[in-house]
C-alpha cells in the first residue's frame, strides 16, 4: 500500500515539475504564491481537524490572505449602504461636524483647497494643468472602467470648482 502512494506521489510531483519548466518567469511568481497558499490552508485545515490549532485562530489566519482584495471590496460601500437602507449623502450629526473642518464650507459646496487635493495640484495652477489631471484621473475611475460614481463625480465637482474660480 505504500509503495503506491510512493509512486502516485513521485508521479505527481514529475508532473507537476514538467509543467513548472514551462511557465514563464511571471507565472512562476504567480503560481508560486497559489502554491503557498494553498499548501498553507491545507496544513491549517490539518492542525484545525486534529486539534493543535484552536478555530477561531483559524479563522483569523484564513482571513489575512483576504486583506489583499479589501481595496476592491470598497468601492461597494455606497451599495452596502444603500442596502442597509442610508442614502449616499446622509451622515450623522456628529460626522457632518466633523467634516466641516476638512476643507467643506457650511453650504456643503467644496473649497478651494479641498480640489487642489483632490485632483492632485497646486493652488494656483493653470487651467491646462486642472483639464489634465482631471482627464488623467477620471481615465482610471471611471465608471465604465471600474470606478464608482462617487469618486467620478468628485473629481467632477473638484474641477468645476477649480475651473469656477478662474473664470470669476
Amino acid at each position: 500500500m505504500q509503495w503506491i502512494l510512493g509512486l502516485a506521489l513521485a508521479a505527481a510531483v514529475f508532473v507537476i515539475l514538467k509543467q513548472w519548466g514551462a511557465l514563464s518567469a511571471e507565472k512562476k511568481k504567480a503560481a508560486t504564491w497559489k502554491v503557498i497558499l494553498v499548501v498553507g490552508g491545507a496544513l491549517l485545515v490539518f492542525m484545525v481537524l486534529t486539534g493543535r490549532v484552536h478555530v477561531l485562530t483559524a479563522a483569523v489566519a484564513a482571513v489575512i490572505p483576504l486583506l489583499r482584495k479589501l481595496p476592491a471590496l470598497l468601492k461597494f460601500a455606497p451599495e452596502i449602504n444603500r442596502f442597509m437602507g442610508r442614502k449616499p449623502g446622509q451622515e450623522s450629526r456628529e460626522q457632518a461636524s466633523d467634516h466641516s473642518g476638512s476643507g467643506t464650507d457650511l453650504a456643503g459646496q467644496m473649497s478651494e483647497r479641498e480640489a487642489c487635493d483632490i485632483l492632485g495640484v497646486k493652488a494656483g495652477c493653470s487651467e491646462e494643468e486642472i483639464v489634465m489631471a482631471h482627464r488623467r484621473l477620471m481615465q482610471k475611475l471611471h465608471p465604465d472602467r471600474g470606478g464608482n460614481d462617487y469618486l467620478a463625480a468628485k473629481l467632477n465637482e473638484a474641477k468645476q470648482v477649480l475651473l469656477g474660480k478662474r473664470q470669476a
